[in-house]
């Protein structure tokens, strides 16, 4: 099968973007032919020069070998002022439609909402429909959706970004809905979300971001204590860990002022992850905490050495759809504490592979679990042990798999 997977941009640290380039990966890895098809940003910088696409015949920029061990297509794109931050294609249909030609696509699954990647999908889907009911088109072509839905909350966004969300939201999936085949959702929450908007229930499949081993078969066996020295982490406490972007959403504030209410607990808390809104504000509230080590980005050895050194898993985020973060702990066998928003209040089960708070400023409950689990270690090897094997029915080559079972008989029809 030959697939074309859309995102925005690159990244080794967001989430959408590792779920899309780890997809693309695995479609590789088990004998697909398989293209990362993504703007010219890099973590919202600007790594493939306007100009050099420009200059290209086709519109676009292929790099047969790339750090995604994926071959990766850079198109032309832009960030928008409106809505903020969002990167969208120039002319991507016309591009697309010669990559559908030169790589004989059969399958474009496009990854996120609230840009024009997905509407754009949709013309050229619905022109080579066309074509072919007339007789001038022998091929089809599969699309597939995956929207990492988030809801436009009214405490998380302001009243002007929530309007634009509700307008992407009624105007453009409907439009998914009824051109692609397939809606890939994280959870059944998100299923149950995608049906509210319109969709059928029988084109919803789960996809549920998917664990990558292959880090922890080369990384699990290292030695930590070099890590521990590098970061000056104390060896002689429990870790208890934040890991993700330094940003709002994510709320690792809460981390460190939880931190300072444990000062006289045997525990050393660690906030690693890429710096962005937050940043300022969590380095300002850490300062003189002797029992919190702020560390910044990590490697992906680091991070398998973070999780494989955690004692317990924080997360006190105020939005969040599934948490693969969450995952890669559970499947080192770390027991989390989350706010149970979103998808984690599905992945992470309550009393069984760790510990749900009242959401994410229910500072007081999570400090009690920090302290629960500290002093029970029958309790807290219990959730380790069931967080792990919950984590197996979530790895890359299962959903992977799954996913190419389900498009096959689309494709071959």
């Amino acid at each position: 099968m030959n697939l074309g997977i859309v995102m925005y941009q690159t990244s080794f640290t967001k989430g959408q973007e590792l779920v899309a380039q780890k997809m693309a990966r695995e479609l590789v890895k088990q004998g697909h032919k398989a293209f990362l098809i993504t703007g010219p940003f890099h973590d919202n910088e600007l790594v493939t020069e306007h100009d050099m696409i420009e200059r290209s015949t086709d519109g676009y920029v292929l790099f047969r070998k790339s750090d995604f061990e994926v071959p990766l297509v850079r198109v032309d794109g832009y960030i928008s002022s409106w809505p903020p931050r969002r990167i969208m294609f120039k002319d991507f249909v016309s591009v697309l439609r010669r990559l559908v030609d030169r790589f004989k696509l059969d399958v474009i699954i496009s990854h996120s909402t609230l840009w024009n990647g997905p509407e754009e999908i949709i013309k050229f889907i619905t022109w080579k429909k066309m074509l072919k009911e007339q007789g001038l088109d022998r091929e089809g072509i599969l699309y597939a959706c995956m929207p990492h839905y988030q809801p436009p909350d009214p405490i998380q966004y302001n009243i002007i970004e929530r309007a634009y969300r509700v307008t992407w939201n009624n105007m453009v999936f409907p439009q998914i809905f009824n051109s692609a085949r397939l809606v890939l959702c994280t959870t059944p929450l998100e299923i149950n979300q995608m049906i509210e908007l319109g969709a059928n229930k029988r084109q919803c499949h789960m996809y549920s971001c998917g664990l990558d081993e292959e880090p922890y078969e080369k990384y699990w066996s290292n030695e930590s204590s070099d890590f521990f020295k590098t970061h000056s982490i104390p060896t002689d406490a429990k870790i208890i860990t934040y890991l993700g972007t330094i940003e709002e959403r994510k709320n690792p504030l809460a981390v460190v002022r939880i931190a300072r209410m444990l000062q006289n607990l045997k525990v050393h808390f660690v906030i690693a992850g890429q710096p962005s809104s937050q940043d300022k504000a969590v380095k300002e509230e850490a300062k003189g905490l002797e029992n919190l080590s702020y560390i910044g980005r990590v490697t992906e050895e680091e991070k398998i050495m973070l999780i494989k050194s955690s004692y317990v898993n924080i997360l006190m985020s105020r939005m969040e759809a599934f948490g693969i973060t969450q995952l890669e702990f559970m499947y080192g066998g770390v027991p989390i504490i989350t706010s149970a928003i979103g998808g984690q209040g599905w992945l992470i089960r309550d009393g069984i592979d760790g510990i749900h708070v009242k959401g994410p400023n229910d500072l007081e409950s999570a400090k009690n679990a920090v302290e629960t689990l500290v002093k029970n270690n029958e309790l807290h090897d219990k959730y380790a042990l069931n967080a792990k094997e919950r984590a197996k029915e979530f790895t890359l080559s299962r959903i992977v798999s799954d996913l190419i079972s389900k498009l096959t008989p689309f494709t071959t029809s």
